[in-house]
């Protein structure tokens, strides 16, 4: 092994005993108790954001719901083109401030999204999950108003499965979901 491939080693094995060892400032609030068949497996938990982030204009969300899906300090991270035109951004929010920016929207307007495929490589505890989806604005509309790539982090602590973060963005003419993310793979 290079000396600086093992200063990097040790130098990683040392922020993450320290990181470990750290407890946060601010403790995020505990999680809310999960209903079983939400999170006892992946389908479970997917479905169960779709479910959640879905309803006609004025109808209320289950946030309760939304937030025991979700790993304290989980992230929900919208990707959006700069409205100059210079490029993309991306805004990091909390599920409160998710819940606070969506509500608004969703009184509204009606908003149904669906996953139409999914890819996922799992190691261990983790996975790193694409969901495809479409988005309406009626459950009977032909045809959706976007298309996407929901990107899903999650963990499973021997008990349930957690979010860690939802990290998406729409297609785009520029942006088209590739052919790949367009069908599920085999498990």
């Amino acid at each position: 092994m290079h000396r600086s491939a093992m200063i990097a080693l040790a130098a990683t094995a040392v922020l993450a005993a320290r990181l470990s060892a750290q407890q946060p400032a601010t403790a995020p609030p505990p999680p809310l108790p999960a209903d079983s068949a939400d999170v006892a497996t992946l389908d479970g938990i997917v479905h169960a954001v779709y479910d959640v982030i879905s309803g006609d204009s004025g109808q209320a969300r289950n946030w309760d719901r939304m937030r025991s899906l979700m790993a304290p300090g989980a992230r929900l991270i919208p990707t959006f083109r700069r409205r100059d035109g210079s490029g993309y951004a991306i805004r990091q929010l909390s599920v409160d401030e998710y819940i606070q920016a969506a509500t608004p929207a969703f009184a509204r307007q009606g908003f149904y999204e669906r996953e139409t495929a999914r890819r996922s490589e799992t190691f261990g505890q983790i996975v790193q999950l694409f969901s495809t989806y479409e988005s309406r604005h009626r459950s009977d509309d032909a045809q959706p108003f976007e298309r996407g790539i929901n990107s899903f982090q999650l963990y499973n602590d021997g008990h349930r499965w957690w979010i860690v973060t939802i990290f998406w963005q729409g297609e785009s003419q520029g942006t088209p979901i590739p052919a790949r993310y367009l069908v599920t793979e085999n498990h």
